[in-house]
């Protein structure tokens, strides 16, 4: 686990990345963000930072829009000589497959109906480390593995790419096609035309996002913008955290897929045997596992495609789980100090912050109120209750509690 901080500088540079290139802006002294207060301390500044940090976590598109929750994606790693350098702490190979094993988690955590394979390239080369898969552990197994993460030559944009699309292009029209890609290099070592290659992800509706990690390369921005993909080269450590994340909750459903059909699933039985028999995912002998609701073969996780009648395998609750993208809930309105009148927050208690005195005798107010509402249930939450129910539970506990009363 990687330590979080606050970096001062990070609104700077993204108002920066917004508006222009870093070297057009203006010498702007970052460190005069920082002020005492009039007990000499720097306790408010550094509490009114993590305030605005989580907030700004939490802005994101609320909007009903149809979204694609069977996701298919290949996560593509740089293994090149440049990720050994140090720009990021401890380096970049180190920071990529532990932000790359919380990716994983989070991703099979947030879109448990969804799979995910990864691929390496150096040396000129891309090899599949894991095809797609429901099982996030399959995947954080062979990133740990020292012998699978050893650096080498350059990286192979095409070569990677072409692996991943041999396999994405048959999944169900149902299913969304992705790829992420971690790139440490600036040069790709191809064997043809990376343009025909574009091209055929966009004729295939394949997604491309990449996430550089030493500056914006132009191949790399083509790409996505071809393909309706994200682009983003990263800051500081912090920032590679939230450009992986942000890839996360499900992409927008396309022109292309914009079309109802049904699909077919089964919802497999649990079972435990006295003996050990043979599963057909691995045909390794295990005492417990599913059965396939069509077929009766024996497999082992859960989400998965049937090995033999290739029925799609889930149970209710990750079906259930999955729909939290497609109902988001709306943000929070932050209130203001003349309207808060509320003094616990709503779902954990505890009391809300107060103007506060000072050794000089005056009344002091933070900058926020610290109380938050939903303009639905008209419910006051605080800062952390309020990340609570966007980002884990997905329901808002004063909602819940005014449609269980009625």
């Amino acid at each position: 686990q990687t330590e979080e901080y606050i970096d001062v500088d990070d609104e700077i540079q993204n108002t920066a990345q917004q508006t222009g290139y870093a070297w057009e802006e203006e010498y702007k002294r970052s460190w005069d963000v920082l002020q005492e207060d009039e007990d000499g301390s720097l306790k408010r500044t550094v509490e009114n930072l993590q305030h605005r940090m989580k907030r700004k976590k939490l802005f994101r598109d609320t909007s009903t829009i149809r979204r694609g929750i069977i996701r298919h994606m290949f996560l593509i790693i740089d293994l090149s000589e440049a990720m050994m350098e140090k720009d990021l702490r401890p380096s970049r190979l180190e920071l990529t497959l532990s932000y790359a094993e919380q990716f994983i988690l989070e991703y099979f955590d947030q879109n448990p109906i969804s799979q995910l394979g990864v691929i390496v390239t150096k040396g000129g080369i891309a090899e599949k480390l894991t095809d797609l898969t429901g099982n996030p552990m399959d995947n954080i197994r062979v990133l740990k593995n020292k012998k699978n993460t050893d650096t080498d030559g350059e990286p192979s944009l095409q070569n990677s790419l072409q692996m991943a699309r041999s396999t994405l292009i048959h999944v169900p029209a149902h299913g969304s096609r992705e790829i992420l890609i971690i790139m440490g290099s600036l040069t790709t070592c191809d064997p043809g035309d990376i343009y025909d290659t574009i091209d055929s992800l966009v004729s295939e509706n394949i997604r491309v996002s990449v996430v550089g990690l030493a500056a914006e390369v132009q191949i790399c921005k083509l790409m996505c913008k071809k393909t309706k993909g994200t682009y983003g080269v990263v800051l500081n450590e912090a920032h590679f955290k939230d450009l992986l994340f942000e890839i996360i909750p499900p992409p927008p459903v396309s022109a292309a897929q914009n079309k109802a059909e049904l699909v077919i699933m089964g919802f497999p039985s649990s079972v435990t045997d006295s003996m050990p028999s043979l599963c057909a995912c691995h045909s390794k002998p295990t005492t417990s596992g599913y059965i396939c609701a069509r077929c009766n073969s024996k497999i082992c996780d859960l989400p998965t495609d049937c090995p033999v009648c290739e029925l799609t395998l889930v149970s209710s609750p990750h079906l259930a789980r999955s729909y939290h993208h497609l109902f988001p809930i709306d943000n929070f309105v932050e209130v203001p100090w003349n309207s808060a009148f509320a003094t616990h927050c709503f779902s954990c208690q505890m009391p809300f912050p107060n103007p506060t005195s000072t050794s000089l005798g005056t009344r002091v107010a933070p900058d926020t109120s610290g109380r938050y509402k939903c303009n639905k249930c008209n419910q006051y939450f605080c800062i952390d209750c309020d990340v609570f129910v966007h980002e884990v539970i997905h329901n808002c506990p004063g909602c819940l509690a005014t449609t269980s009363s009625h």
